[in-house]
């Protein structure tokens, strides 16, 4: 019987970066020849999202605050090792991941390709299982408009 299970939701979003050569990472994976995200790290939205979700469930914070833009060592940061930190934390606090869900929300880049591979790559740094889907807006939105992109992120967590 499990005594005590959380889940955690959480949604991040990044602009495009109109710097040329900020390079996109998205699910732990380097995306070649697509347009990069701003942000303090590399931007990689859907990382992010999962690593939020995990925070958030097992009561240790939020993604800004455990990882904020004051916390200089973060800077440049992939989207792989805050995951894997905040994968840290939450089994120090005594919880178990079950699996995190991430959906994708953008008109690029096209994601289907490398579906597997994506949650491949999370699976192996969450240590569970990790699904990752995609839609669009149908054009609405900043998202529809190609400004940038968003990912909301479920996990579900028991307590050790």
């Amino acid at each position: 019987m499990v005594s005590d299970m959380r889940v955690g939701t959480a949604v991040d979003i990044h602009a495009f970066s109109s710097d040329p050569e900020r390079k996109l990472f998205l699910a732990c994976l380097e995306w070649p020849g697509e347009q990069g995200l701003e942000g303090h790290s590399d931007a990689d939205v859907v990382a992010h999202a999962g690593a939020d979700a995990l925070l958030i469930a097992s009561g240790i914070g939020e993604l800004g605050t455990v990882f904020g833009v004051d916390q200089p060592q973060w800077a440049g940061a992939s989207g792989k090792s805050l995951l894997a930190e905040a994968v840290r934390l939450v089994g120090e606090a005594g919880w178990t991941i079950m699996n995190v869900s991430v959906q994708l929300l953008g008109q690029k880049p096209r994601f289907a390709p490398r579906k597997v591979d994506a949650e491949e790559a999370m699976t192996v740094v969450v240590g569970a299982p990790v699904s990752v889907s995609a839609s669009t807006s149908d054009h609405l939105g900043f998202v529809g408009r190609k400004e940038g992109l968003a990912a909301i992120a479920t996990a579900l967590v028991v307590r050790d």
